[in-house]
């Protein structure tokens, strides 16, 4: 068996591959995007669930994953308006500044969000009368921005993102049935 003369170059040689590697789950991507929509009918007007989950202020009460909102948090944002959410999802902690983008009075309402000054999700709330009160559908939409962060969408987290928003809808028809808001 022959001796390597130059161990160093092949373990630089491993390293530089390792390394490009991954470097590579790093790069930014263009990937598709993961849409969650969940539905859910409640008991009560349409007006009425419209008015309640477009006033940001009313988030902590019924998002498991909003903290807390900053800002013009007490009322119905109008097109242009933003407000500061802190969140935890998935297990990741952060703040989100949500801007109103589309808002058509008791239809559908559109946010987007950024996170350190970056594109990071839009949520769009739509609702349809139901013979016994609304169909309020939520739906999430966020983008992977590198390769790591679409291994780790499909291996986790949008199952846990996807547990989250159930749950949101399900504490909202709660709280909105039950009348405690």
């Amino acid at each position: 068996m022959a001796a390597v003369r130059h161990p160093w170059k092949w373990a630089a040689a491993v390293g530089l591959v390792v390394a490009l590697a991954m470097g590579a789950l790093f790069v930014p991507l263009n990937a598709g995007v993961t849409r969650i929509v969940t539905a859910i009918d409640i008991a009560r007007p349409p007006v009425d669930i419209f008015a309640y989950v477009t006033t940001p202020g009313n988030g902590p009460k019924w998002h498991p994953s909003c903290l807390a909102v900053e800002g013009a948090d007490d009322h119905l944002l109008e097109v242009g308006e933003t407000v500061i959410e802190d969140f935890l999802v998935a297990g990741r902690r952060g703040r989100v500044t949500w801007r109103v983008t589309t808002r058509e009075p008791f239809k559908q309402w559109r946010i987007s969000g950024e996170v350190d000054a970056h594109p990071a999700s839009v949520v769009t709330y739509t609702r349809a009368p139901t013979a016994t009160g609304t169909r309020f559908l939520r739906e999430l939409e966020y983008r992977s921005p590198n390769l790591l962060f679409a291994l780790l969408n499909c291996i986790s987290l949008r199952s846990r993102i996807d547990a989250e928003s159930e749950q949101a809808v399900r504490q909202l028809k709660e709280r909105l049935e039950v009348g405690t808001k």
